[in-house]
């Protein structure tokens, strides 16, 4: 026999810190499942948004410029018709595109 006494982990002893390091385990798996990003809940949302944005943008210089040579078209009134309707193009999409961002969420 040895008169050395058995070598004891203080850690392991208490049955309070296994139970509290249990819990701490079971708190972090669910922080971490809670701030786990959902697949495609926010970012669908944000695409949509910026590919409504886009194709207002888009959308208004088009009709613009398509209204604006019709116009110097059949009128005769080279390229002041397709500028100024160019002009009005980019307001309606910009108006419409602060209508857009300032519509509330869902």
């Amino acid at each position: 026999m040895t008169d050395e006494p058995p070598v004891r982990d203080p850690v392991g002893e208490d049955a309070r810190i296994d139970s509290l390091d249990e819990r701490l385990k079971a708190l972090r798996e669910r922080e971490e499942e809670r701030n786990r990003p959902k697949a495609g809940a926010e970012t669908d949302a944000s695409y949509r948004l910026g590919n409504r944005v886009l194709s207002e943008l888009l959308g208004g210089l088009a009709g613009g410029l398509f209204l604006g040579w019709l116009i110097d078209h059949f009128a005769g009134t080279s390229p002041w018709g397709l500028m100024v309707m160019l002009f009005v193009g980019i307001g309606i999409a910009f108006r419409n595109i602060i209508r857009i961002t300032n519509r509330r969420p869902d």
